[in-house]
């Protein structure tokens, strides 16, 4: 028996658990509403101490066809905590009927179960008793219907025609001012009122279509109110009506920045419910590209950060190596930011004549300018005034908020999935994970992410050195596309190939998960199978929107120029925000 549900059993005794048979890596456990934040708080406090809500959730369950060992259920929410200490996972699950969509908050217990709990509400209707604020966070406050309901429609032809008129917009510009008294926050103190400024969310320093509501008395902030929602593009909803192939171009896009490494946790989850073991040589070079694009991302933000301090020369150093590793990217792939080139079962293609060589020039090339980025910039003293000490919070504020990544393990927690969980056969890869020192501020962040990219190199050395031989995709009948040379045996052969490239594979029902160590801290996919061509529901947890909501927590008492270089720390891009 396992041990979370054997210790929940004899602390609620009188209570029935159901575990679900998935294949997760973790047990699911069904509760009951009515006990739900006890069993959250036990989960937390108990000896076991899964100390992290990692993601939480709603399925709408009411059309799914294989519902083995799952209660009766309309909707159903997910909690997916983590205990960093022992590495451990645990999914528990809570059966809702459509009468009664109501539910205990949980925000006392883990305060980033807010924005959890609000964006859950919007997309399924799920009410969240004693929330402090149950308001829309993604739509716009005018949205009508929830838009992850089955029965709401996934097509833009499904939807009537939509006309702009000035009743529309005035309504539209009326929902974007902000009212501090609508999120308790008062407008002036005995002798003096205090100042509300619009950061954003159109400006540089918010690094994409990220708006914050600063609440100012002179330059220091009193408190803020991050707001999101401008990137909205409805990449669950989507996954929803897209074969499982041709689902992975969107992938690349929920992290722009990621490339490839977005593609892995989706095509690893895909894999599990299919069955499919890739060979030695996909895993190696599924690496080797995630590698790539983690250079290059971790490039890109340790360059804006610098200019958001002050300094313009790194931007222009960067844009020149990102620029090469784009153009070994662009060799083997036949793309740049977007790949889309990880299959269910395998690659797209094999790795072209000359790759080695095209390698091996940056391995040679990316060292000494890594040295130039500390020289002229990270080792200067006006940025390290800037950044040390700077937004600083620890590894009990860390695990609250959720954060992962480079902003977790600054605190000197070593938590990074590559290691702790390895997945494409990064068991296999000597590699070290940088660790702060208990603190985590701006400018550790920044180093650890420089530090990062030496390990990146260290790892694509090895996959230079130790390409393995054999196949670009598993034989397997799920693979994606199938092999072409199989149609010319019989009609069967033939009829399968179309059907799968047409049509897409039929995946066996279940239920499975994946995660990764991607960017910008630890993404995943949880998906479920109904026995179809498409996803039943794909649910996509990303770093950055965690990171976001921790900012008034750590920024209160600050002034606003130290909000410029926090926002310049966390590393961040909408698209993975909002999704």
């Amino acid at each position: 028996m396992n041990i979370v549900f054997q210790e929940l059993c004899n602390y609620f005794k009188d209570n029935k658990f159901i575990i679900q048979n998935t294949l997760i890596d973790a047990p699911v456990i069904w509760v009951d509403s009515d006990i739900i934040y006890q069993v959250i708080k036990f989960l937390k406090e108990h000896d076991l101490k899964y100390n992290m809500l990692f993601d939480l959730h709603g399925i709408d369950e009411r059309f799914r066809l294989n519902k083995k060992n799952i209660p009766i259920v309309d909707f159903s929410v997910f909690y997916h905590l983590i205990s960093i200490k022992d590495n451990t996972d645990v999914i528990i699950k809570v059966a809702l009927l459509k009468k009664k969509l109501i539910i205990p908050t949980i925000t006392k217990i883990f305060p980033n179960a807010n924005w959890y709990e609000r964006e859950t509400w919007e997309m399924f209707g799920i009410i969240f008793d004693k929330h402090p604020n149950l308001t829309r966070i993604i739509m716009p406050k005018t949205w009508s219907g929830f838009p992850l309901r089955k029965d709401y429609p996934a097509r833009a032809t499904e939807c009537s025609p939509f006309f702009l008129n000035q009743l529309k917009e005035s309504l539209a510009m009326q929902d974007l001012c902000f009212n501090p008294r609508d999120w308790g926050m008062s407008t002036d103190l005995k002798h003096s009122d205090f100042m509300f400024l619009n950061l954003g969310p159109n400006h540089p320093s918010a690094h994409g279509a990220f708006r914050i509501i600063l609440q100012l008395y002179g330059e220091e902030i009193v408190d803020c109110i991050p707001d999101i929602g401008y990137h909205h593009r409805g990449a669950e909803k989507m996954a929803e009506r897209q074969s499982w192939h041709s689902y992975i171009p969107y992938t690349d896009r929920i992290e722009y920045l990621g490339g490839c490494v977005n593609e892995m946790p989706y095509i690893l989850a895909v894999e599990k419910l299919a069955g499919i073991i890739v060979p030695d040589r996909v895993k190696v070079i599924r690496v080797m590209l995630s590698e790539l694009f983690r250079i290059n991302s971790h490039l890109l933000y340790i360059s804006t950060f610098i200019q958001d301090v002050g300094a313009m020369t790194p931007v222009f150093l960067a844009f020149t190596d990102r620029q090469k590793i784009y153009d070994l990217i662009e060799a083997i792939t036949g793309a740049r930011m977007h790949p889309a080139w990880f299959r269910i079962g395998g690659l797209a293609q094999d790795l072209p004549c000359g790759w080695n060589t095209l390698l091996l020039n940056f391995l040679q090339w990316m060292p000494k300018r890594l040295d130039e980025y500390i020289q002229a910039s990270l080792k200067n003293s006006i940025l390290i005034q800037r950044s040390q000490g700077i937004a600083c919070y620890n590894q009990q504020d860390a695990l609250n908020w959720g954060v992962t990544g480079a902003g977790l393990r600054a605190t000197g927690i070593n938590f990074d999935i590559r290691k702790k969980r390895p997945y494409s056969g990064y068991e296999n890869f000597d590699f070290s994970i940088p660790v702060g020192d208990g603190i985590s501020d701006c400018y550790t962040r920044v180093i650890l992410k420089m530090e990062e990219i030496k390990q990146s190199l260290i790892i694509l050395k090895q996959c230079l050195n130790n390409m393995p031989e054999g196949s670009f995709k598993s034989d397997h009948p799920l693979t994606t596309p199938p092999d072409k040379k199989d149609t010319l045996y019989n009609i069967e052969n033939l009829i399968t190939h179309f059907l799968q490239v047409s049509w897409g594979p039929v995946i066996p029902p279940n239920e499975s998960f994946q995660m990764i160590e991607a960017t910008k801290g630890i993404n995943s996919y949880y998906l479920i199978s109904d026995g179809n061509t498409m996803s039943y529901r794909t649910r996509i947890r990303t770093p950055s929107f965690p990171h976001l909501q921790q900012i008034p927590s750590v920024i209160r008492g600050s002034l606003i120029s130290d909000l410029i270089v926090y926002l310049g720390s966390i590393d961040f891009v909408m698209s993975d925000v909002d999704r």
